[in-house]
């Protein structure tokens, strides 16, 4: 399964120009709220039309602004699971599954019974959807999302409304309902640990444009710019400069780090993790003296915020240390820890 889209999309001061090609059959793309990201998928299930560009589905053509080919959404084979699932509210469940299937009615009924046996459903047929649970209203969406039987599935931001025991249940159910498709799964979300769940490959996006592409591990390992830095989970972000070609001078505490990843001559910035540092007994390469500046508990660690000894206005290091445990007075930074970033 392959997907090849080059495309562009104005709105206002929004300016939407994304190209990517992939062969995963597990793509999570991940940006901040009005990224475009949303966009992107709209425009892959035909719900909205680009201005101009192509985009090819398993070597489909779905548009092509050039060609002038535009399928309409029931001709793309593309099914769309939107942020709030979207379900007709005057409809009970298994008409909301029989509304994405075209054919006979012998035909639509007989999908529909499997739609249902498939998504744990029974019992379910006759109720409206203000009559079923989160995980019911979701495993509905998707039965109606594959009734017409798409080659590939888009996941717009399916959690996101969602308290954190109920989003950890359907992110279950969704990847086992993901291990029996086989076709390709897209899927949008701001949070790191929803696309990293289900993902191979990750995409990064901002204000429109496509960051950086790559296998998740290699994402987090070296994401590069200081956006894809913050949104995976980069929250100490400071100045620093390169000094070599796996070392770079951090400014504030006069200090040099070594890196694993090399180290861009373009580089001005040093991204570190929250859960990377560790506890150090002394000087050494890549340890730093530090003191605690303030500390906020957590239910299983406590937030440090760290800096130079002496030296509160430096810029400073964000630490989640075990609770329980007295604050070091030294801290190692591995080398794969210690990101460089350019802006």
């Amino acid at each position: 399964m392959a997907l090849s889209l080059q495309m562009e999309r104005e709105l206002g001061r929004f300016r939407l120009d994304v190209a990517l090609e992939s062969q995963s059959p597990r793509i999570g793309i991940l940006g901040a709220s009005g990224c475009g990201k949303s966009m992107t998928l709209k425009s892959i299930a035909g719900v909205v039309s680009p201005d101009r560009g192509h985009i090819q589905v398993d070597g489909r053509l779905l548009y092509d602004s050039a060609k002038k080919v535009n399928l309409p959404p029931r001709s793309r084979q593309v099914g769309y699971l939107f942020q709030n699932y979207a379900l007709f509210p005057t409809m009970t469940v298994a008409q909301n599954i029989a509304s994405g299937i075209r054919g006979p009615k012998t035909r639509r009924q007989d999908r529909v019974q499997s739609l249902i046996a498939q998504f744990r459903l029974e019992g379910l047929e006759s109720r409206y959807p203000a009559q079923l649970s989160g995980g019911q209203q979701q495993r509905v969406a998707l039965a109606r999302m594959m009734a017409p039987e798409p080659l590939t599935i888009l996941l717009d931001e399916p959690f996101s409304a969602l308290d954190r025991v109920l989003r950890d249940e359907l992110q279950q159910e969704l990847t086992d309902f993901l291990q029996s498709f086989s076709g390709q799964a897209i899927l949008v979300s701001h949070r790191l640990e929803e696309v990293y769940h289900f993902c191979q490959e990750l995409i990064v996006m901002e204000q429109g444009h496509i960051l950086l592409q790559a296998p998740r591990e290699e994402v987090l390992a070296n994401p590069r710019r200081r956006q894809a830095a913050r949104l995976t989970g980069c929250e100490t972000i400071l100045e620093a400069a390169p000094v070599g070609e796996h070392r770079l001078r951090l400014a504030g505490w006069n200090v040099e780090l070594t890196t694993a990843q090399v180290v861009s001559p373009d580089a001005t910035l040093v991204g570190i993790r929250p859960n990377g540092p560790l506890p150090a007994n002394g000087l050494g390469d890549n340890v730093v003296e530090v003191e605690v500046l303030r500390e906020a508990a957590g239910p299983f660690d406590l937030r440090a915020t760290l800096v130079p000894p002496g030296a509160p206005q430096a810029p400073p290091i964000l630490w989640n240390r075990p609770g329980g445990s007295a604050a070091p007075r030294w801290l190692y930074l591995p080398p794969e820890q210690v990101l460089p970033l350019e802006e």
